[in-house]
């Protein structure tokens, strides 16, 4: 195996215990790697502003931060006007279609629209109110359609959240409508992501490793679902978390103990230091 010199880590359900504890020995692990010269890279669907805190509890604000898979990675969050390295956004003509066919085929279903480090919804449904208390961040209540008829603001993101049986519907209808600009992906059984077609963890991972003039052979990630498969299977080590499906943890080289039995450092201490 070859030396670890950049980590990319997803956070929920990896970092984050099932009570969203952080990992107790990963602040510990961290400062172990800043002292030889290894970035933690953090990697999820979150926004900028649901991942602040976390970055500010793991002392990493200053590196690299993958938000939305990848759809926006900044740098400095800790500054009032982060740096952006990277951005995709959603095409807003697509995007238009797709709340059209949400209030006509799917009624039910929470839309949640991202741009920046705005959380934008239709209304303060119990979907919203869960991921508000996951999140610790405050939506802002708009009309969406006329939003996106304005394109004011960039999309980054949309997250459709429902009952599990209403969002398999929602991704199986979507894949097969032609929507050629963007990617649906479950992060949760009942989450659907809806990202730019060019966004993926493994593609900021690509990006991330040029950034630092790194061979990916000198990269390792950790994930737990199926929207990290992409990443665990391009790193020089792709480590899986126990408690991921056995399909993912397949994809991966090796696989570490579960999110609440701090997988993540324990990995991190066996492999990269």
């Amino acid at each position: 195996m070859s030396e670890i010199k950049l980590i990319l880590s997803d956070i929920d359900g990896t970092i984050l215990n099932d009570d969203n504890v952080i990992d107790t020995g990963l602040k510990a692990a961290i400062k172990k790697l800043r002292q030889k010269g290894v970035p933690f890279v953090l990697a999820s669907a979150r926004s900028p502003e649901g991942m602040r805190q976390i970055a500010a509890d793991l002392d990493v604000l200053d590196n690299p931060i993958a938000c939305y898979n990848g759809a926006l990675v900044v740098k400095d969050l800790h500054e009032e006007n982060y740096t952006t390295i990277l951005r995709h956004e959603l095409n807003v003509p697509e995007v238009g279609e797709m709340l059209t066919i949400l209030g006509q085929k799917f009624p039910e279903v929470s839309v949640n629209l991202y741009s920046g480090s705005d959380w934008y919804v239709n209304d303060l449904d119990k979907w919203v109110k869960v991921e508000a208390d996951i999140t610790k961040m405050d939506p802002i209540v708009k009309n969406l359609p006329k939003l996106i008829a304005e394109h004011t603001v960039p999309i980054h993101k949309l997250l459709l959240i429902g009952e599990t049986e209403q969002i398999q519907r929602a991704l199986n209808y979507f894949k097969q409508s032609g929507f050629s600009n963007s990617s649906f992906y479950l992060s949760k059984p009942n989450y659907l992501e809806i990202t730019n077609s060019n966004v993926s963890k493994e593609k900021a991972l690509r990006e991330l490793a040029k950034t630092y003039q790194l061979d990916l052979a000198n990269t390792m990630t950790l994930g737990d679902n199926f929207n990290d498969v992409p990443m665990l299977k391009i790193a020089g080590l792709g480590v899986a978390m126990q408690n991921a499906p056995v399909e993912v943890q397949k994809c991966a080289n090796v696989v570490t103990e579960t999110n609440n039995q701090n997988g993540v450092s324990k990995a991190i201490e066996k492999y990269a230091l």
